[in-house]
């Protein structure tokens, strides 16, 4: 899979293999008005939270979304789409000891 957001000319589109990727606000309400990339703040949160969610399940998404906000998107260059690979997450969450099963 891959987990990929891109600027439109209304918001930030993003997408897992294409289908459109969820807030998620039902978990942690970090940005109702939608997902962002390339720097700390709320609208990272919410996509690193909806990436890990979809990828690895609620409870991995909620205890970890913010380390791999700073590691994955908080640097990310905001001049052109983000993509990370399911294989790049579960090398990182296998790293700190965190087993996806799906």
């Amino acid at each position: 899979m891959t987990y990929r957001a891109e600027r439109t000319s209304e918001r930030v589109r993003a997408t897992v293999d294409g289908k459109p990727l969820p807030l998620r606000l039902d978990l942690w309400n970090h940005s109702p008005t939608g997902f962002e990339w390339g720097y700390g703040g709320s609208g990272p949160a919410q996509l690193a939270l909806a990436i890990l969610a979809r990828h690895a399940g609620d409870e991995v998404a909620v205890a970890w979304h913010q380390q791999f906000k700073w590691e994955f998107l908080a640097e990310a260059p905001t001049d052109m789409p983000f993509e990370v690979a399911s294989d790049q997450i579960d090398d990182w969450l296998a790293k700190r000891g965190v087993e996806v099963v799906r």
